[in-house]
């Protein structure tokens, strides 16, 4: 097993050592924030501090206060088009980006010369992770929007060297044609796009695995870190899978490596803490909070990013010390629904239908029957005998989740299909 890092000696520095390094980043951040930004300035001295100099260590850290994106989203209101969280005067920014708006309004976030370069190295780390080089080309199956979805990856690619293609402004099955005819080693998506190109394939007799694409990194949903998501991908495509997780208003923050034994959370970019989400104290599983240490002219501190993840701080076999997400980003805490006393997670559905290769696209329908939550699965199954799947996949839930839910066959191609972040829940309950 070949190991490659972007960054040798931080990635797989002692925990003392990384401690000193984010320490000294954290203090040269708070300087300028301190000085110069009217969001954290305000917050920060609310919090008793005025000075750089007042954070002695990592443990101060617990001082200051969280960050909540709904405080983003009021600043911006407040002082459109884009708030307050500016260490810089405008000039000195030069891109735009906004968030995708699956968990609430879309907020604008700017980012400097040197943030954006930032931004660039981080995807550095993620494709050396995954064993990207000069070597490889890599296809962008994505539109290049306002979303900051790939645009980051792409300013990554040159930072390995890689050759960049965009997949921008076509349809599915031209960028299939595309991707194979320029022979990219490497395809970068979301989970779900990435099943639904492999659809398109088989519908048009292009055989996947005949392809150059031995390597595909997927971003912006769980499935990157679901075994049966990952198997059924990774069978498609005959292509290793690498998972990433970020976000517009953080950064791209973790990264899975050859070893694929969960994600590692950058720990050289960012400063990681897990928090019991009903107490604010510290816990191995519980909500993800994250604050980047170079992105001095937009920055997020102690940032609330609503994930759920259980952490693994032993050295991984490819020799990082990074802690780990377990299993990825299990969930979204705002996702997780309460039926009949048992928590359940999308990621969690998903883990059970994509065991079926059979099943080819599901949805989650929420409603309320008697007053009390009901769940109800919708799946699409190709094959002589979908009725058969869906009933097995019906006593799979019932055995796994201790909970009997409805389990209902639709018709192929019915269900909606996405290039970004899959939206696969619908909520009819009563308010």
């Amino acid at each position: 097993m070949e190991m490659r890092y972007f960054c040798r000696e931080i990635e797989t520095a002692d925990r003392a050592t990384l401690t000193r390094h984010q320490l000294a980043r954290l203090q040269t951040l708070l300087r300028a924030v301190v000085a110069a930004n009217p969001f954290y300035s305000a917050k920060l001295r609310a919090a008793g501090m005025t000075d750089a100099r007042d954070l002695e260590s990592l443990d101060d850290l617990a001082r200051l206060p969280f960050t909540k994106k709904q405080e983003l989203v009021d600043d911006q209101d407040a002082h459109p088009p884009f708030g307050t969280n500016l260490t810089y005067p405008l000039d000195c920014y030069i891109r735009v980006h906004q968030t995708s708006g699956t968990s609430g309004k879309p907020i604008c976030w700017l980012d400097t010369r040197e943030s954006w370069d930032w931004w660039a190295r981080c995807w550095g780390a993620v494709y050396r992770a995954a064993g990207l080089d000069e070597r490889d080309r890599i296809f962008f199956a994505f539109s290049f929007g306002p979303f900051i979805g790939f645009w980051a990856a792409w300013a990554g690619s040159e930072k390995v060297g890689a050759l960049a293609i965009s997949g921008g402004a076509q349809d599915s099955y031209q960028r299939l044609r595309n991707l194979i005819d320029l022979q990219a080693t490497a395809l970068c998506c979301t989970p779900s796009y990435a099943l639904h190109l492999a659809e398109i394939a088989a519908k048009e007799k292009v055989d996947l695995r005949a392809a150059a694409v031995k390597r595909i990194v997927v971003a912006g949903e769980p499935g990157g870190s679901i075994p049966g998501t990952r198997a059924c991908i990774e069978q498609m495509w005959n292509a290793k899978l690498f998972d990433h997780t970020g976000a517009t208003e953080v950064g791209a923050h973790g990264f899975t490596c050859v070893a694929q034994n969960g994600v590692h959370l950058n720990e050289g970019e960012f400063l990681v803490e897990v928090i019991d989400p009903r107490t604010g104290q510290p816990a191995d599983e519980g909500e993800l909070i994250l604050t980047n240490l170079d992105r001095v002219g937009s920055p997020v501190i102690r940032y609330r990013t609503g994930d759920q993840v259980r952490l693994k701080r032993e050295t991984c076999e490819c020799g990082r010390t990074f802690a780990r997400m377990d299993g990825g980003i299990i969930g979204r805490i705002d996702q997780m629904v309460i039926i009949r006393g048992i928590n359940i997670f999308p990621s969690s559905i998903e883990a059970i239908v994509r065991t079926y290769p059979q099943a080819q696209e599901f949805a989650l329908e929420l409603s309320t029957v008697d007053c009390m939550d009901q769940l109800e699965v919708k799946v699409e199954v190709a094959g002589d005998n979908p009725q058969l799947i869906v009933d097995q996949i019906a006593r799979d839930m019932a055995h796994r989740l201790g909970l009997r839910v409805p389990v209902t066959l639709v018709t192929t191609q019915t269900l909606p299909r996405f290039e970004l972040k899959a939206r696969r829940v619908t909520d009819r309950r009563k308010k």
